[in-house]
Protein backbone atom coordinates (compact mmCIF):
# COMPACT_ATOMS: atom_id res chain seq x y z
CA UNK A 1 0.00 0.00 0.00
CA UNK A 2 0.99 3.44 -0.30
CA UNK A 3 1.63 6.60 1.67
CA UNK A 4 0.16 9.77 0.21
CA UNK A 5 0.02 13.74 1.40
CA UNK A 6 -3.09 15.73 -0.60
CA UNK A 7 -3.13 19.48 -0.16
CA UNK A 8 -6.35 20.84 -0.19
CA UNK A 9 -8.25 17.25 1.45
CA UNK A 10 -11.09 19.35 3.83
CA UNK A 11 -13.49 19.67 1.15
CA UNK A 12 -13.84 18.91 -2.40
CA UNK A 13 -11.84 16.25 -4.56
CA UNK A 14 -9.13 16.38 -2.53
CA UNK A 15 -11.40 14.85 0.40
CA UNK A 16 -13.07 12.67 -2.02
CA UNK A 17 -9.77 11.31 -3.21
CA UNK A 18 -8.67 10.50 0.26
CA UNK A 19 -11.60 8.66 0.92
CA UNK A 20 -10.96 6.69 -1.98
CA UNK A 21 -7.90 6.04 -0.97
CA UNK A 22 -8.44 5.74 2.79
CA UNK A 23 -11.08 2.99 1.64
CA UNK A 24 -8.45 1.34 -0.32
CA UNK A 25 -6.06 1.06 2.20
CA UNK A 26 -3.53 3.20 1.49
CA UNK A 27 -2.24 5.60 4.40
CA UNK A 28 -3.42 9.35 3.68
CA UNK A 29 -2.43 12.79 5.30
CA UNK A 30 -4.45 15.51 4.82
CA UNK A 31 -3.64 19.25 4.59
CA UNK A 32 -6.41 22.25 5.41
CA UNK A 33 -5.31 26.19 5.58
CA UNK A 34 -5.74 26.02 9.44
CA UNK A 35 -5.91 23.89 12.37
CA UNK A 36 -9.90 24.29 12.72
CA UNK A 37 -9.94 22.90 8.57
CA UNK A 38 -7.56 20.06 9.31
CA UNK A 39 -10.00 18.81 12.21
CA UNK A 40 -13.17 19.05 9.76
CA UNK A 41 -10.79 17.12 7.33
CA UNK A 42 -9.57 14.11 9.34
CA UNK A 43 -13.62 14.11 10.81
CA UNK A 44 -14.50 14.07 7.44
CA UNK A 45 -12.15 11.27 5.94
CA UNK A 46 -11.95 8.35 9.34
CA UNK A 47 -8.70 6.62 8.77
CA UNK A 48 -6.83 9.06 7.69
CA UNK A 49 -3.15 8.97 9.30
CA UNK A 50 -3.15 13.03 10.42
CA UNK A 51 -4.20 16.06 9.19
CA UNK A 52 -1.65 19.09 8.33
CA UNK A 53 -2.51 22.81 8.29
CA UNK A 54 -0.47 25.34 6.63
CA UNK A 55 -1.80 28.56 4.69
CA UNK A 56 -1.11 27.71 1.07
CA UNK A 57 -1.34 31.88 0.13
CA UNK A 58 1.89 32.61 3.10
CA UNK A 59 5.31 31.73 1.62
CA UNK A 60 6.43 30.79 5.28
CA UNK A 61 3.52 28.59 5.93
CA UNK A 62 4.09 26.90 3.10
CA UNK A 63 7.80 26.34 3.73
CA UNK A 64 6.90 25.31 7.43
CA UNK A 65 4.06 22.83 5.69
CA UNK A 66 6.58 20.99 3.79
CA UNK A 67 8.51 20.91 7.07
CA UNK A 68 5.81 19.48 9.05
CA UNK A 69 5.13 16.42 5.85
CA UNK A 70 8.97 16.34 5.82
CA UNK A 71 8.92 15.56 10.15
CA UNK A 72 6.72 12.21 8.85
CA UNK A 73 8.67 10.94 6.60
CA UNK A 74 8.36 9.61 3.03
CA UNK A 75 5.55 9.79 0.76
CA UNK A 76 5.37 7.40 -2.39
CA UNK A 77 2.89 10.52 -4.14
CA UNK A 78 1.97 13.96 -3.62
CA UNK A 79 -1.48 15.06 -4.86
CA UNK A 80 -1.23 18.75 -5.46
CA UNK A 81 -4.80 19.26 -5.08
CA UNK A 82 -5.44 22.52 -3.18
CA UNK A 83 -6.69 25.88 -5.76
CA UNK A 84 -8.99 28.94 -5.44
CA UNK A 85 -11.40 29.48 -8.20
CA UNK A 86 -11.34 31.66 -10.82
CA UNK A 87 -14.72 34.07 -8.74
CA UNK A 88 -12.29 36.64 -7.05
CA UNK A 89 -13.40 40.10 -8.63
CA UNK A 90 -10.43 41.93 -7.36
CA UNK A 91 -7.14 41.21 -6.88
CA UNK A 92 -6.30 39.94 -3.23
CA UNK A 93 -3.20 40.59 -2.34
CA UNK A 94 -1.21 38.38 0.19
CA UNK A 95 1.07 38.73 3.11
CA UNK A 96 3.95 38.64 0.33
CA UNK A 97 2.48 41.32 -1.81
CA UNK A 98 1.35 38.29 -4.17
CA UNK A 99 -2.32 37.59 -6.14
CA UNK A 100 -3.76 35.05 -3.74
CA UNK A 101 -4.68 33.20 -6.79
CA UNK A 102 -1.00 32.90 -7.84
CA UNK A 103 0.39 32.50 -4.35
CA UNK A 104 -2.10 29.40 -4.03
CA UNK A 105 -2.48 27.93 -6.84
CA UNK A 106 1.20 27.70 -8.29
CA UNK A 107 3.71 29.50 -5.71
CA UNK A 108 2.95 27.14 -3.33
CA UNK A 109 3.05 23.81 -5.66
CA UNK A 110 6.24 24.97 -6.72
CA UNK A 111 7.65 26.01 -2.96
CA UNK A 112 6.07 22.22 -1.65
CA UNK A 113 7.60 20.22 -5.04
CA UNK A 114 10.85 21.90 -4.37
CA UNK A 115 10.66 21.40 -0.57
CA UNK A 116 9.19 17.84 0.37
CA UNK A 117 11.49 14.97 -0.02
CA UNK A 118 11.49 13.73 -3.52
CA UNK A 119 8.58 11.37 -3.93
CA UNK A 120 7.79 8.62 -6.55
CA UNK A 121 4.84 10.16 -7.79
CA UNK A 122 3.24 13.76 -8.10
CA UNK A 123 0.38 14.52 -9.22
CA UNK A 124 -0.75 17.89 -10.59
CA UNK A 125 -4.50 19.04 -11.15
CA UNK A 126 -4.86 21.56 -13.54
CA UNK A 127 -7.63 22.44 -15.86
CA UNK A 128 -9.05 22.44 -18.86
CA UNK A 129 -8.81 26.08 -18.73
CA UNK A 130 -5.20 25.95 -18.98
CA UNK A 131 -5.50 26.12 -22.44
CA UNK A 132 -6.29 30.14 -22.09
CA UNK A 133 -3.35 30.43 -19.61
CA UNK A 134 -0.90 32.95 -20.58
CA UNK A 135 2.29 30.83 -21.90
CA UNK A 136 4.15 34.39 -21.75
CA UNK A 137 4.47 34.12 -17.96
CA UNK A 138 4.55 37.92 -18.43
CA UNK A 139 3.48 39.48 -14.92
CA UNK A 140 2.66 35.77 -12.77
CA UNK A 141 1.50 38.01 -10.19
CA UNK A 142 -0.88 40.42 -11.94
CA UNK A 143 1.17 43.33 -10.32
CA UNK A 144 0.89 45.61 -13.71
CA UNK A 145 -2.05 44.24 -15.60
CA UNK A 146 -5.77 44.89 -15.05
CA UNK A 147 -7.05 42.23 -12.85
CA UNK A 148 -9.11 39.37 -14.45
CA UNK A 149 -10.33 36.64 -12.58
CA UNK A 150 -11.28 33.99 -15.19
CA UNK A 151 -7.72 34.21 -16.78
CA UNK A 152 -5.92 34.57 -13.52
CA UNK A 153 -7.23 31.34 -12.99
CA UNK A 154 -6.58 29.94 -16.03
CA UNK A 155 -2.92 31.14 -15.52
CA UNK A 156 -2.48 29.27 -12.86
CA UNK A 157 -3.66 25.90 -14.06
CA UNK A 158 -1.33 26.22 -17.25
CA UNK A 159 1.27 26.74 -14.61
CA UNK A 160 0.58 23.43 -12.60
CA UNK A 161 0.95 21.91 -15.84
CA UNK A 162 4.74 23.25 -16.88
CA UNK A 163 5.60 22.39 -13.07
CA UNK A 164 4.61 18.58 -13.67
CA UNK A 165 6.19 18.66 -16.93
CA UNK A 166 9.51 20.18 -15.48
CA UNK A 167 9.31 17.90 -12.51
CA UNK A 168 9.31 14.92 -15.05
CA UNK A 169 11.79 16.32 -17.20
CA UNK A 170 14.08 17.32 -14.43
CA UNK A 171 13.58 13.95 -12.04
CA UNK A 172 13.49 11.20 -14.55
CA UNK A 173 13.26 8.81 -11.03
CA UNK A 174 9.93 10.22 -10.55
CA UNK A 175 6.80 10.00 -12.35
CA UNK A 176 5.18 13.20 -12.59
CA UNK A 177 1.84 14.21 -14.13
CA UNK A 178 -0.87 16.50 -14.47
CA UNK A 179 -4.57 16.36 -15.41
CA UNK A 180 -8.00 17.90 -15.64
CA UNK A 181 -10.69 16.50 -13.12
CA UNK A 182 -13.43 18.23 -15.31
CA UNK A 183 -15.75 20.96 -15.18
CA UNK A 184 -17.29 19.18 -11.59
CA UNK A 185 -20.09 20.60 -9.32
CA UNK A 186 -17.50 21.24 -6.16
CA UNK A 187 -17.79 24.33 -4.05
CA UNK A 188 -15.63 25.75 -6.84
CA UNK A 189 -16.98 23.92 -10.13
CA UNK A 190 -20.49 25.35 -8.98
CA UNK A 191 -23.83 23.65 -8.45
CA UNK A 192 -24.61 23.74 -12.44
CA UNK A 193 -21.24 21.87 -13.51
CA UNK A 194 -22.30 19.00 -16.16
CA UNK A 195 -18.85 16.21 -15.85
CA UNK A 196 -19.38 13.81 -13.09
CA UNK A 197 -18.47 14.53 -9.73
CA UNK A 198 -17.95 10.76 -8.94
CA UNK A 199 -15.53 10.21 -11.48
CA UNK A 200 -13.62 13.19 -11.01
CA UNK A 201 -11.33 12.32 -8.05
CA UNK A 202 -10.45 8.89 -9.73
CA UNK A 203 -7.78 9.78 -11.94
CA UNK A 204 -5.47 11.57 -9.45
CA UNK A 205 -5.62 8.11 -7.19
CA UNK A 206 -4.88 6.16 -10.25
CA UNK A 207 -2.00 7.84 -11.16
CA UNK A 208 -0.88 7.90 -7.20
CA UNK A 209 -1.33 4.22 -6.86
CA UNK A 210 -1.92 2.38 -10.03
CA UNK A 211 0.92 -0.28 -11.03
CA UNK A 212 -0.73 -0.13 -14.62
CA UNK A 213 1.55 0.42 -17.40
CA UNK A 214 -0.40 3.46 -18.58
CA UNK A 215 -0.22 5.01 -15.13
CA UNK A 216 3.30 4.57 -14.77
CA UNK A 217 4.60 7.27 -16.80
CA UNK A 218 5.59 10.60 -16.74
CA UNK A 219 5.46 14.22 -18.40
CA UNK A 220 1.54 13.57 -19.87
CA UNK A 221 -1.84 14.91 -19.25
CA UNK A 222 -4.36 12.98 -18.04
CA UNK A 223 -8.57 13.32 -18.20
CA UNK A 224 -10.47 10.57 -16.82
CA UNK A 225 -7.58 8.08 -17.06
CA UNK A 226 -6.80 9.18 -20.77
CA UNK A 227 -3.94 11.28 -22.67
CA UNK A 228 -5.38 14.64 -23.04
CA UNK A 229 -4.24 17.81 -25.64
CA UNK A 230 -2.76 20.04 -23.48
CA UNK A 231 -0.73 23.50 -24.14
CA UNK A 232 1.79 22.43 -26.00
CA UNK A 233 3.94 25.47 -24.95
CA UNK A 234 3.87 23.81 -21.58
CA UNK A 235 6.09 21.50 -22.72
CA UNK A 236 8.90 23.87 -24.20
CA UNK A 237 11.94 23.80 -21.53
CA UNK A 238 12.35 27.25 -21.89
CA UNK A 239 8.65 27.89 -21.06
CA UNK A 240 9.52 25.51 -18.06
CA UNK A 241 12.97 27.10 -16.88
CA UNK A 242 11.47 30.33 -17.09
CA UNK A 243 8.59 29.84 -14.97
CA UNK A 244 11.06 27.86 -12.23
CA UNK A 245 13.42 31.13 -12.34
CA UNK A 246 10.70 33.72 -11.30
CA UNK A 247 9.04 31.10 -8.84
CA UNK A 248 12.83 30.81 -7.55
CA UNK A 249 13.02 34.57 -7.45
CA UNK A 250 9.86 35.68 -5.99
CA UNK A 251 10.09 33.40 -2.95
CA UNK A 252 14.15 32.67 -2.63
CA UNK A 253 13.35 28.96 -2.80
CA UNK A 254 15.60 27.05 -5.74
CA UNK A 255 14.37 24.50 -7.58
CA UNK A 256 16.37 21.29 -6.45
CA UNK A 257 19.03 19.49 -9.13
CA UNK A 258 18.41 16.02 -10.73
Amino acid sequence: MSRIFITGSADGLGQMAAQLLVKAGHSVVLHARNEQRAREALAAVPGAEIALSGDLSSIQETITLAEKANNLGLFDAVIHNAAVGYTERRRIETVDGLSHVFAVNSLAPYLLTALIHRPKRLIYLSSGLHRSGDASLRDLSWTDRRWNGFSAYADSKLHNVILAFAAARKWPSVFSNALEPGWVATKMGGPGAPDSLADAPKTQVWLATSNEARAMVSGEYFYHMQPRQFLSAAADPAVQEKFIAECARISGIQFPAP
